[in-house]
This record gives C-alpha cells, structure tokens and sequence, in this order.
C-alpha cells in the first residue's frame, strides 16, 4: 500500500490553484441523472470518490464523455433500473456513501430506487434518516431488506409537501430537492441547508428547468415540473482545500497564493483564519498569504479564549475544524475547538500530541489548543490517516514538523484532494510516495 513520506521543516512558496469542490461534484452529477438531454460539467475533481460515482453512472446506463481533464459530458437517456438489483451494484454502491446521492433523481423520474448500507468516513455515525424521511413524505415507500443489507424505495407517484427537515443536512436538502422538482404540486423544505453547493445544484437545476425559490435561504419552494432539459454547469472550487492552504501556509511559513478562489463563496471561512491571526489579502479573486513568523489568536472582547464551533452554512464548516487545530498548534495564544457536528473527528489529536503539539482532548467533541508559536518545531513520525480532512491535517503538520514523517493510509487524503503529492512538490514541499507492506 501507499504511504507519503515527508521531509518537514522547509518553507514553500508559489501559486497554488484549488481544485473543484468534492461536496459540490457528488449532488451535480447525480442530477444529470433528471434529463435525458446533454449535461456537460466543468471543473471535476479528479479525485476517488468523484471518479467511482461517474463510474457508478456509467454502469447504470448514461453515457460518459470526458472532454478534458475536468471536464465532462453525460446524457442519461438509456437507464438500466434493473440495474440495482446485480452484485455490481451491490459492490459498487456499497462502497461509495456519495451513492445515496442518486436515489433522489432516479425517484423523480423513474419511480423507483434501490441502494446497499453506505459505507465512508470513520467519524462517527453518519445517519441518513434525513433522506429518507423527506422521500417518504413525498410518497416514497422503503422497504429494508435486513438479509441483502439493502433498501428498495418505490415512488412511482410523488407528490409535492411540506417538509420540516429535522436537521439541515446537506446531501438531504439535495437529495429531496431533486425529488421534488419532478414531482406533481409544490414542495416547500424548511430548515434547509444553504451551503454554497446546494445554491449551486438550486440554479443548475432552475437552468435545466426547475422551478426553485428560496435559494441560498433556509425556506425552499419548489413548483414541480415535467420534465427538464439539458445545462452546462461549472463547479465551485473547492472551500475546504482553500482553508488547507491557508492553514498549510501559516504552518510552515510560506508566502503562497490560492488562485481564483470565488471569495464571495467563502462565507465566514476567512474571517476564522483571520481570528487565528493569519494575515492574507484579496488580490483580484486570489487569496495571497505572506510569509509569517508567528500569528496570534484573537481572544473575545473580554478577553476570554476564543472558541472556533462548527455549525451549518453560514456557520463555519466541520470539514475545517481539523484544519483549524492544527494551523492553532504554531499560534500565540489558545483556542478551544469545539467539533459539534461528529463524535470522533478529533481522535487524531494523539498523532499531533506525539508530535509535540501541546493539546488537551477535553471529550470526543472539544480540544483545547496551547499555542507553541514557532517556539518549538514539531518532530516527524509514522502515523495514519483515519479520514479524509484529519489526513490533510496531519500532513500539513508533518510539511511543518522537523525531521522525516510518514503518513500511512493516504489513500483516505487521495479520496478527497486531487494530485496532492504533485501540487504541494510544486510549491517545494519535500515529500514523495512510497510503497509499504501492509501496516495497521
């Protein structure tokens, strides 16, 4: 297996060009499934979990065209339903959560669905309750086939509703929005989410056809519609990569410059940076970070330690808060981390405490970080990736850290950043791939 081995310790500096956003990619290809007609996307990640879901497409009967790179056309016109029912789907469904993506649409315009028990992430229980209540007050009707470990849903008419969402869950506001659009009456979803991604998949859904208000609210209406037609779609870069350079750059002291970062997508991202004392300035639609020897933390107005909490757009997003923890290691002063959202994110503090971190694990959800600032460098070791975020955490403290680390699993980094190794060498990081018997 794959394993990055990095020599820590050196300053980086360049440009750097943020891919497109993974949590965008898994709802807009999924919503090509609404048309037979031409969808064409730009700006794809090339990433893991992107790739198997376009391959999961592809099986089920669209046919795929890569234009270029990051740019792909699909047209959903001869879909195999009987599809669902194979081995091949069983295997390839069950090892993509981004799976459960495809049953909205494929409700809406055919009726029915199947998809195994998702796997993913090991950050705690992921539930997706959320989807399916919102499909069963559409009409749908699941059936849990306890021995196969699979759900069947049948919906063959839906009807528009209200819907109180009982949290606002990304993939569940997609998921039922592109139910919905297809179904008879209006729908309205209240307590929506309104991440940038979902606002995106709203408006590529109203150039297709759709009839959605509310976008970027948390009150959504939808008229249904027919039928849709075909778009072309670009995709957002990718926020949560933006906020990995820019901890990445603070970390080892780089002067380095995210290119064509849609700043007015990045709700309140900069502003949590900024209170970590991280200096950066807009040029143009670029993020430039100068080099800096130290950065201190903001406290709150009466001087009390700053608390970074996760919440729902436009709150700050979970998938930073580990970037977050690790970028507060090298500040001036302390800052709580508070992870709200999942109960075992932050398990992977031990690794940066071995490192020499200075970091009280409160519970599963809360860590308190003792600034070092640059006063003592960390020190490399052997670790593994436990998740995708928590991977890129630890190997922006190991490109910090002093002496040679080694990164195990990074299989869980290449699921959600794309050519990774190539872009960091490219800004002068010393790291390269290895091979390793297996290691636990």
């Amino acid at each position: 297996m794959s394993a990055f081995e990095i020599i820590g310790g050196k300053k980086l500096k360049g440009e750097i060009i943020p891919q497109g956003a993974k949590n965008e990619a898994l709802q807009i290809l999924s919503a090509v499934l609404l048309t037979e007609e031409k969808v064409e996307i730009s700006n794809i990640p090339d990433i893991k979990d992107v790739n198997k879901l376009i391959d999961l497409l592809a099986a089920l009967g669209v046919s795929v065209n890569r234009i270029n790179k990051d740019t792909y056309s699909f047209e959903a016109k001869d879909i195999r339903i009987d599809y669902f029912q194979s081995e091949e789907f069983k295997h390839k469904g069950g090892g993509l959560r981004g799976s459960i993506m495809i049953v909205g649409p494929l409700l809406a315009r055919f009726g029915k669905a199947a998809i195994p028990k998702p796997g993913g992430d090991k950050i705690g229980r992921r539930r997706l309750d959320t989807h399916f209540l919102g499909f069963e007050k559409l009409g749908a009707k699941f059936v849990y086939d306890a021995e196969q470990n699979f759900f069947n849903v049948d919906a063959s008419a839906l009807k528009g509703t209200y819907i109180l969402m009982d949290e606002a869950s990304v993939t569940g506001t997609a998921n039922i929005v592109m139910a919905a659009v297809l179904a008879e009456g209006v729908t309205t979803i209240y307590n929506a989410a309104c991440e940038p991604y979902l606002q995106q998949l709203c408006k590529m859904l109203n150039r297709m056809g759709a009839k959605i208000s509310g976008i970027g609210s948390n009150l959504l209406t939808i008229e249904g519609v027919e039928r849709l037609g075909g778009t072309t779609h670009r995709m957002l870069p990718d926020m949560i990569e933006i906020g990995s350079f820019i901890g990445l750059a603070a970390m080892t002291g780089s002067e380095i410059t995210i290119k064509n970062v849609c700043f007015s997508e990045l709700g309140i991202i900069p502003t949590v940076f900024r209170k970590l004392g991280i200096q950066f300035e807009l040029r143009g639609d670029d993020i430039f970070i100068p080099e800096q020897d130290s950065y201190e933390i903001e406290t709150f107005i009466d001087g009390s330690i700053l608390t970074v909490a996760d919440a729902p757009w436009p709150g700050f997003t979970p998938d930073l808060l580990s970037i977050v923890l690790v970028t507060a290691i090298q500040a001036k002063g302390n800052v709580l981390i508070h992870q709200k959202m999942f109960e075992s994110r932050l398990f992977f503090v031990d690794k940066l405490i071995d490192m020499g971190a200075q970091i009280i694990l409160c519970d599963p959800h809360r860590a308190t970080v003792i600034g070092l600032n640059k006063q003592v460098k960390l020190r490399g070791i052997e670790m593994t990736s436990p998740d995708i975020r928590a991977g890129v955490s630890l190997l922006i403290a190991a490109l910090s850290a002093q002496g040679k680390s080694i990164i195990y699993n990074i299989d869980q980094i290449e699921r959600g950043y794309q050519d990774i190794e190539e872009r960091l060498r490219a800004l002068g990081a010393d790291m390269r791939r290895i091979e390793v018997s297996s290691h636990s």
